[in-house]
């Protein structure tokens, strides 16, 4: 599970990359051109970006300039249907770490998606929510009391977003969005169905309040007391 940023403006494209990496229960955001996939970044933290070259505005080679001139270190998957060794070299002179040439085979897709994954060397802290939960985005691990809780990929996403975002409300409307990918059409009460089996799951940790609900603004992470 990742949080992937995918800037592609080919919808042909763009519909069915969403429903792989969906299925493959990543979060991620879509922008349709360069500046917009560079305001995603300048307000989001995610482990993976994935940039078609060809991009109006800004091309993906110029995003990925502009990435690596503001020391971002998130690996970056340029998508091509140039298969020049010039457009290659281009891309790595940028600091792209991978390209796909298009068409791809999935498997493909999600093998080198898998590998960078795994090369990234983060910084990213541990989460932490007083002195009993923690949540680590690279093992993909909760604890609490330092024993494992067991979450589901669901719950463990929304436990993830809600704990980097101390104190700031998400709709279901964005959690559906964030978490399900715009992809899926799940319901609001979705949410509500997992959120109260995260709750549970907390609750018997002796866990209580962790998640606050306010009509109107959503879910958020509550202060510890």
């Amino acid at each position: 599970m990742a949080r992937i940023l995918l800037v592609e403006d080919d919808q042909r494209i763009a519909k069915p990359l969403g429903r792989e990496l969906a299925r493959e229960l990543h979060t991620f955001d879509l922008a349709e051109d360069g500046e917009m996939g560079w305001s995603f970044l300048e307000t989001g933290e995610y482990d993976l970006a994935i940039l078609d070259i060809m991009l109006p505005r800004l091309s993906g080679i110029e995003l990925c300039q502009r990435i690596r001139a503001r020391g971002l270190d998130i690996p970056v998957l340029l998508l091509t249907a140039l298969d020049g060794v010039r457009d290659k070299v281009s891309g790595l002179d940028a600091g792209a770490d991978d390209f796909l040439v298009k068409p791809f085979a999935l498997d493909e897709l999600h093998a080198r998606i898998r590998a960078l994954l795994r090369r990234k060397v983060s910084t990213a802290p541990v989460l932490s929510w007083g002195t009993q939960l923690e949540l680590n985005p690279q093992s993909k691990q909760v604890q609490i009391d330092k024993h494992e809780l067991d979450l589901t990929p669901r719950e463990y996403q929304l436990l993830e977003l809600l704990m980097r975002s101390p104190g700031l409300y998400f709709s279901a409307d964005e959690i559906l969005d964030k978490v399900w990918g715009w992809e899926s059409s799940p319901s609001r009460g979705t949410v509500k169905t997992h959120m109260k089996s995260l709750r549970d799951k907390l609750r018997q940790e002796g866990l209580d309040g962790v998640i606050e609900t306010q009509y109107g603004r959503g879910y958020r992470l509550s202060q510890p007391r």
